[in-house]
């Protein structure tokens, strides 16, 4: 059992110890790569190749649903991963549509996933993907 927990109000020695801690809880670097896209959202680029690409294709060989799915609608510009202890849940962002389609691990079948969507990608979403996907910062207090 994995006792590894986020750290709350510690302070910088008890960052540092837990840190220290948690990097000898996480034996492979997939494991490593799973633990930094929990909870992000992540740009999606072939060249030069993005970690939400390389964690895409991880999904994808994880979940052959996942590669049929992209395979059918093409690269997603943004990929977003978050879960919980029973489910992990996935948000595939296709900018040039303005849609998004999400997809969760299927209780009881590990490698199967069930999609939903496409949901509509709001003004403010597209703008905020759109100006990170070319490099431009968002301005302070625009969402």
């Amino acid at each position: 059992m994995n006792r590894c927990r986020k750290t709350g109000g510690w302070g910088l020695l008890g960052v540092l110890l837990v840190s220290g801690w948690f990097v000898s809880c996480v034996p492979t670097s997939a494991s490593r790569n799973a633990a930094a896209a929990k909870d992000q959202m992540m740009l999606v680029r072939e060249e030069p190749p993005s970690f939400g690409m390389q964690r895409l294709v991880t999904q994808a060989h994880a979940y052959p649903d996942l590669a049929t799915f992209v395979s059918e609608k093409g690269l997603p510009d943004f990929l977003a991963e978050t879960g919980d202890p029973q489910r992990n849940y996935l948000i595939l962002y296709y900018l040039k549509n303005r849609k998004a389609f999400a997809c969760r691990t299927n209780l009881g079948r590990e490698k199967n996933l069930e999609f939903a969507g496409p949901y509509p990608i709001s003004d403010g979403e597209f703008q905020l993907l759109d100006g990170f996907q070319r490099g431009v910062a968002p301005k302070a207090g625009k969402r």
